[in-house]
């Protein structure tokens, strides 16, 4: 049994990933200026010269996933014609959110507003108060979703409707590719889907669980080094979502539900008792319509004169960002959307998703902020002063009413985050270490823990390395810049082996 494992599995996709993630993670932690400096460079190239590419593609997936919701595309079911779906709505809206948004969700939700605040763009637009909580909307809500939900159908059909074993990228591109799909070019294109992957996450852990750290300084009045407790987060983290994950996707959707409820139970607590209520719930409701009102000249704006280089700085990384993580994340909602139609996906994803996203800025961004306007606090002042972020979001909850108690709320919910985000990536990469998997069969244990180990192993290099936001922003989007095209071809493919399908049905 064991040789038969171990010849179905791909050793190309799992091995050169893995020698090359130690390598970068040797350099990091050896050579970490000269690391930083060489990525910040490449970023620069690809993120400047190359931005427009990045805005194209994804106001045009979003485009698209309007397009397939609306036309003859959406009756398709993902699976058999009269098939059901295998979970309610809640419970697939709450796998699917937990697995396309990690922990920084609720970093960017408290702090993002500041970062603009602070930015030249925005005294272009008009005042702070105005346009610093709308760019979160944007940047948050209905074109990462739209990455997300446009592949999640595309890979649902490859999976359920055409019955597909092979669970890579490579297979939802040969509709287009045909035989080179098993050559070359399927090969290369399984390679850079693996490593924008293992970028994407390096971005997530890193950016986010310094916080975390702060919060346990905060909690047990306490000034331990901060990467070493982020390190500790990090390898706790790891061993909760790996032993979630070992117990396939009844453990996986246990934990998201309960980090439903954790969230909204802290959206909730701020909403009622922080003491902005009215300011929040208007000051959303004006920024939500502006941000409709605006949209297309938003998605559009590459700032050919480089007066502040707001969209290379922000857009240009939010969309990277949400390609590399569209690896994974659409994989595994298009696995638990069997049984919904194309529209039901799309729509019901639009609603959950984005929903619930926008809630989170609404309520966590527009507390903070109104404590600034109304002079309560002077949030801006403290991140300018001493450029640690993540100390003015702990003096942001420690504004609130039981601040203990919402620390301690905030620390356990993003950890959740993590658990339940990665239990669902770890499964999606372990599939790629096969050749062919069957749509009913799990990997085995030992490659899921292979791939649980290392998921964790570069943030621990970034966080040795004290990269910079800069520099972990250039690492999605240097690895976003090949699998935007990838993006293309699969989106593409789905189009064209869609309409084949209907063809067959004479539809």
């Amino acid at each position: 049994m064991k040789n038969k494992q171990t010849h179905r599995i791909d050793w190309l996709i799992t091995l050169v990933p893995l020698g090359i993630v130690v390598a970068l993670s040797v350099l990091f932690f050896l050579a970490p200026e000269q690391s930083n400096r060489v990525v910040s460079q490449i970023r620069f190239v690809l993120g400047d010269t190359f931005g427009v590419y990045y805005l194209a593609i994804g106001l045009g997936i979003f485009l698209l996933s309007i397009y397939l919701a609306a036309s003859r595309y959406g009756k398709i079911v993902l699976g058999g014609q009269d098939e059901k779906p295998r979970y309610s709505f809640f419970a697939w809206g709450s796998m699917m959110f937990t697995a396309g948004l990690a922990a920084d969700i609720l970093f960017y939700s408290f702090s993002e507003w500041m970062l603009y605040a602070t930015d030249p763009h925005i005294p272009e637009l008009g005042a702070v108060e105005d346009w610093a909580s709308v760019y979160p909307l944007f940047h948050w809500s209905l074109i990462p979703w739209g990455f997300y939900l446009v592949l999640a159908v595309a890979f649902g059909f490859m999976l359920h409707v055409r019955k597909r074993e092979r669970q890579k990228y490579s297979e939802a591109c040969r509709p287009l590719l045909g035989k080179h799909t098993d050559g070359l070019a399927g090969r290369l294109i399984d390679l850079l889907a693996v490593f924008a992957l293992l970028a994407g996450t390096a971005t997530t852990f890193s950016l986010a669980t310094p916080l975390m750290a702060s919060i346990i300084n905060e909690l047990f009045h306490v000034q331990l080094d901060r990467a070493a407790v982020t390190i500790c987060i990090l390898l706790i983290t790891c061993a909760v979502y790996t032993y979630s994950l070992l117990h396939g996707f009844k453990g996986i959707g246990i934990l998201a539900n309960s980090c439903i409820y954790l969230f909204f139970g802290l959206l909730a607590f701020v909403l009622l008792f922080g003491g902005q209520a009215r300011y929040i719930v208007e000051t959303g409701f004006s920024a939500l319509g502006r941000m409709v009102q605006h949209f297309f000249e938003l998605a559009t704006f590459t700032d050919p004169g480089r007066t502040t280089s707001f969209p290379q700085n922000w857009t240009i990384f939010y969309w990277a960002y949400w390609m590399v993580w569209c690896v994974a994340a659409p994989f595994f909602i298009g696995s638990i959307s069997r049984g919904r139609t194309v529209r039901q996906t799309l729509l019901g994803g639009y609603v959950f998703g984005v929903g619930s996203t926008v809630v989170s800025f609404i309520i966590l961004g527009n507390y903070s902020l109104g404590m600034q306007m109304s002079g309560k606090a002077d949030f801006l002042a403290q991140y300018m002063a001493g450029g640690d972020l993540y100390g003015t979001i702990i003096a942001m909850i420690r504004s609130l009413p039981c601040a203990p108690l919402v620390l301690a709320l905030v620390l356990v919910t993003m950890t959740a985050f993590y658990a339940t985000s990665f239990d669902s990536i770890a499964l999606i990469a372990s599939c790629y270490s096969y050749h062919r998997l069957a749509e009913d069969e799990t990997p085995h244990k030992m490659v899921e823990l292979m791939w649980c180990v290392l998921l964790i192993l570069l943030p621990i290099a970034l966080v040795f390395s004290d990269s910079s936001m800069s520099n972990l922003q250039s690492v999605s989007i240097i690895a976003a810049f090949p699998i935007g095209a990838v993006i293309v071809l699969i989106t593409a493919s789905f189009l064209i082996d869609a309409r084949r399908f209907l063809s067959e049905r004479n539809e």
